[in-house]
């Protein structure tokens, strides 16, 4: 297996010259660090104008190992080859570093490049890539690996400790400033100091107007740099009847800054630090560019412990759920029902000790029979949904009050009263299936949970749901019986006392502990639906505008467009949520609309004819609610279809959007195949065999088809196309006149 590592963006607020005297030092011995025991130079080539400079070294390491393990495979010392290669002119130093010791057995590589800031000319900035196979090692190769990456991991922390030593030692004996190169020889570049200059006075003059904009506004600021605060910290802050407005600007193709992480996300290990960095751009190169934020991508890490390929998956299954429902646009396009609002007992009530934002649930005194018969499963998920957008919500803002990292919130569970009216079935299963949701969804975001007044039945109804929650969430649970909350090592701990709601003993003369929930009470039964009790329902988010297909091997899903006129656009955005598909946009001059309708047998059947190609479209009509298939014997490959768009094969989890432009009226069918070898038999029997035991692919998708009047050449019509998640793709293409 090969591990991978990719630093953030580290930045030295040192200009480069005194970076690299600083680098200098460490060779060829650094006491700093013990594992570098010396090195040898190999070669040493330098240009006349000492505009280049590049260094081979032999570099000579004592790593950490047990004694047994060495004496076994017979080394007391491994071996490195460095290669730095400086560029005074362009002011950056590339290094690369290969394994010589057990290169047949181990291969270790690793680049690292020092760059001036792009926005900064005064700052330096340091990456590292490193990756490590490990093919055999006498048996030892998971010991091998743990030793390498616990000396590697250590050696990245030390990094930026010995520079800043050298650079403060530099400081100390009077070199506050080394000349650049283009300051030696003005005569080779003239123009590169004013250059420079414009860049910095740019860069001032910005902060000054920017600060007397927010100054008034407690703008928080990462550093003092506009680079940090422009691309990977910008809230733009403004008050709105004295409510809190911010939005994140920053580029989906920014690199992160290590200051940013700390500050923003929190201290991470370096690995962590590099599957976050991994993950994210993962992200950005398989979704157009269009990925959540930081701090969302790093729950689904943390779930899983870091594992990238674990959590790849599980993040993607979530974004796709989020685009399907529109989960994104649930603030400010969903009201919760008055049912919900009265009778409902829950809602957000001050922070905690550690300043996060605690949601109150009376549980035991709510009426959950009442509320699933009036109003329905899916719009009490759709109201947990609400309150958990809410809480990310909340936590963004305390973490930018706070200028401290918080991606999680306290849950303050009361449950007197709870009795066995509670643990009605149909209740129990709708409380599974929002924890099956909220599982899938929001990891990492309950920090813990404070169970008070729980009575005798409650162990009953752990029983039931405990299955359902990971063994990681379980562990935040905390449970208080009795009264004893109220003493040390209680709510006190993590509520602040003047805080705790006054129905929980708080003192009752502080308006604080007043908690503004609703009193709820018994649901009077002529709310009642007569749809649940029948067991119809409101499905979640019943107009959303995207829809989800299985497609089977052999048995594509496809979506016929009829297209009036010329120069209309068709778009479309789809994720594969599992399985790899590939997509193709067909064009036919045969009236598809007037096929006739086949049975399952005979479409499977014919649709592996090799004589002829078959076009199985799914009608874009109202009138039938199950699948509707057609087909024509008379369409044949070459003479009544063209292919549009040739086949784009798209992974699990990645996203794809595009446009297409109808130079042509006509039938469109937009198709999803599995990606996969087709069936070998042709006989019905095997057929129907191997489509129902193939593995199959799912994907969610959403077209549209814009009026040739509102597009008119410029990719910015296109913007009407409605995605709750992505955006157009960058490239339209058109149908041929």
């Amino acid at each position: 297996m090969v591990q991978q590592y990719q630093s953030p963006v580290r930045v030295y607020k040192h200009p480069f010259e005194m970076v690299m005297a600083a680098y200098e030092k460490r060779f060829p011995t650094c006491e700093m660090i013990p594992v570098f025991v010396g090195c040898d130079i190999l070669s040493d080539v330098e240009s006349e104008d000492k505009a280049t400079h590049v260094v081979e070294r032999r570099c000579k390491l004592n790593v950490d190992a047990p004694r047994l393990l060495k004496r076994m495979v017979g080394f007391d010392y491994i071996y490195f080859v460095q290669k730095n290669a400086l560029n005074r002119k362009e002011r950056s130093l590339k290094i690369s570093a290969h394994n010589e010791s057990f290169s047949s057995r181990v291969l270790v590589n690793e680049t690292c490049q020092y760059t001036v800031h792009p926005d900064n000319p005064n700052w330096t900035c340091f990456e590292q890539t490193a990756s490590m196979e490990i093919k055999s090692f006498f048996g030892f190769e998971s010991t091998v690996e743990k030793i390498a990456m616990k000396q590697y991991t250590a050696n990245i922390k030390k990094g930026k400790e010995i520079i800043e030593y050298y650079l403060n030692e530099l400081q100390t004996n009077g070199v506050k400033y080394i000349p650049t190169w283009a300051e030696e020889n003005p005569h080779l570049v003239a123009s590169q100091s004013s250059s420079n200059s414009t860049v910095s006075t740019a860069s001032n003059t910005l902060m000054e107007d920017l600060t007397e904009v927010f100054g008034n506004m407690n703008v928080f600021l990462l550093t003092d740099s506009v680079q940090n605060f422009l691309k990977f910290c910008v809230f733009l802050m403004c008050f709105t009847s004295g409510q809190l407005i911010f939005f994140n600007i920053s580029s989906t193709t920014d690199k992160l800054e290590e200051d940013y992480i700390e500050h923003i996300l929190g201290v991470l290990q370096p690995i962590e630090e590099s599957k976050l960095i991994q993950l994210r751009k993962w992200l950005a190169d398989t979704h157009n560019g269009k990925i959540p934020r930081d701090d969302h991508i790093l729950r689904f890490l943390r779930s899983r412990d870091f594992h990238f390929e674990k959590a790849k998956e599980f993040l993607c299954q979530s974004l796709s759920w989020r685009k399907q429902h529109q989960v994104d646009r649930i603030l400010s396009n969903w009201k919760a029902p008055e049912t919900l609002e009265k009778y409902y007992i829950g809602g957000w009530h001050h922070y905690g000790t550690d300043h996060r934002p605690i949601y109150v649930l009376r549980l035991g005194q709510m009426d959950t029979k009442g509320l699933l018969k009036s109003v329905g499963e899916e719009q009490i998920l759709r109201h947990v949904i609400y309150i958990m957008e809410q809480g990310l919500q909340k936590c963004r803002e305390s973490s930018v009050l706070r200028n401290k990292p918080m991606s999680s919130w306290t849950c303050l569970l009361d449950l007197e009263g709870l009795n066995m009216r509670h643990l009605w079935r149909p209740g129990v299963q709708a409380l599974l299936r929002i924890i099956e949701v909220i599982e899938a969804n929001y990891p990492e975001t309950m920090a813990r949970l404070l169970i008070v007044r729980s009575p005798r039945v409650f162990p009953v109804l752990w029983t039931l749901i405990s299955p359902f929650i990971d063994e990681k969430t379980s562990s935040k649970f905390m449970m208080y019986t009795g009264t004893d909350y109220l003493e040390c090592g209680g709510l006190v701990d993590y509520i602040p006392t003047e805080f705790i709601p006054d129905f929980l003993g708080g003192v009752s003369k502080v308006i604080n502990t007043i908690c503004d929930i609703p009193e709820g009470g018994p649901v009077p039964k002529s709310l009642y639906k007569t749809e649940w009790e029948k067991g119809d329902g409101v499905a979640l988010w019943e107009d959303t505008i995207y829809k989800s297909a299985n497609v089977l091997k052999g048995a594509p899903h496809e979506v016929l467009v009829e297209v009036p006129e010329r120069d209309c656009v068709i778009t479309w955005d789809f994720d594969s949520v599992k399985g790899d598909v590939t997509f193709t946009l067909f064009h036919s001059t045969h009236p598809l609309g007037k096929c006739f309708i086949l049975d399952a047998a005979e479409y499977l059947t014919a649709s592996f004819e090799p004589s002829s190609f078959r076009l199985t479209v799914r009608h874009a009509t109202s009138h039938s609610s199950g699948r509707m298939l057609t087909s024509h014997k008379e369409i044949t490959s070459q003479t009544h279809y063209t292919i549009m768009e040739a086949g784009i094969v798209c992974r699990e989890g990645e996203s794809v959007q595009g446009s297409h432009i109808a130079r042509k009226p006509g039938s469109y069918v937009l198709q999803w195949k599995y990606h996969g070898g087709q069936p070998q038999s042709s006989t019905v029997q095997d057929v129907l065999y191997q489509v129902t035991h193939n593995p199959k692919s799912k994907v969610i998708y959403y077209h549209e088809l814009l009026p040739s009047e509102n597009f008119r050449g410029s990719m910015t019509s296109l913007e009407s196309c409605q995605s709750a998640f992505s955006a157009l793709s960058h490239v339209t293409t058109s149908s041929l006149p």
